[in-house]
């Protein structure tokens, strides 16, 4: 990578065993490419949650920074490390939650990326306001950075999009994440913003959303409250966005939403 450009890659949401896997060969294969990685891994373990095991785990395979959502929570072991180690959690919970809702990572280069952390209220917890918590959480970040990404973990593509014009000109990128289905809308809005509705997921590639797809039709042909469980082997889909920006203009010069597969 040239010193004037800064690659980074942001992993959709990692789904159990299956899906730490892929991450882990993915970044084997792209050693070196990227900058700057970030996943969301809310749920990496089981499906729901992050042990501190696996979180250490994604850590060595080459991520720098995991982003969360709702999920979080599900893995109570994880809350005595969430302020040591760089994993963040929506910025928009209540001020005492544990955790923190966003984070300054630094490059070995010296370059500074701001990362936020949002969670959408539509469908979801009634929780703060993304909107106004983001523009808080970016006065306090943006006279430090080089570069601001916001992970936005919401339900509904409206209010994705909606948070994405609010946000544009303000933050280098907004990935939406939490649906688990990449969007083919990848675009840079109006005033130079990178967006996408949401990145995708990482986990079983047959499955619905990450669960065993058999258990799903079930639930929907009886009504029948089902034990959702994920696949135990079988074929990896990695969905990811990658982007790269000039150093000196702290422009996007080139990105693009994909995804591989891994036995």
């Amino acid at each position: 990578m040239p010193n004037n450009f800064f690659k980074f890659c942001f992993i959709g949401d990692i789904v159990g065993k299956i899906g730490r896997k892929a991450v882990q060969k993915f970044l084997a294969e792209k050693k070196g490419e990227y900058s700057c990685v970030i996943a969301n891994g809310e749920n990496s373990s089981g499906g729901k949650g992050i042990s501190p095991r696996h979180l250490e785990d994604l850590l060595s395979f080459g991520i720098h920074v995991i982003t969360s959502g709702n999920h979080i929570w599900h893995q109570k072991d994880l809350l005595p490390y969430m302020d040591s180690y760089p994993i963040i959690r929506p910025s928009n919970y209540p001020p005492h939650t544990p955790g923190r809702g966003s984070m300054l990572w630094t490059s070995q280069s010296g370059v500074k990326v701001g990362i936020i952390n949002l969670i959408g209220r539509v469908f979801m917890e009634p929780l703060d306001c993304p909107f106004r918590k983001a523009e808080e959480e970016i006065d306090h970040l943006k006279n430090e950075t080089d570069f601001l990404l916001v992970d936005f973990h919401a339900e509904t593509t409206s209010e994705k999009i909606a948070l994405g014009y609010f946000l544009d000109g303000k933050v280098t990128a907004i990935i939406g994440t939490h649906t688990h289905v990449q969007t083919n809308d990848l675009r840079i809005l109006p005033n130079g913003t990178l967006f996408i509705t949401d990145a995708g997921m990482t986990g079983p590639k047959e499955s619905v959303i990450g669960v065993d797809y058999h258990i799903i039709v079930e639930k929907y042909l009886t009504a029948l409250p089902q034990y959702f469980e994920l696949p135990k082997d079988g074929e990896a889909r990695l969905d990811y966005v990658e982007f790269t920006v000039d150093l000196l203009t702290k422009q996007v010069i080139q990105s693009k939403a994909d995804h591989a597969y891994f036995p």
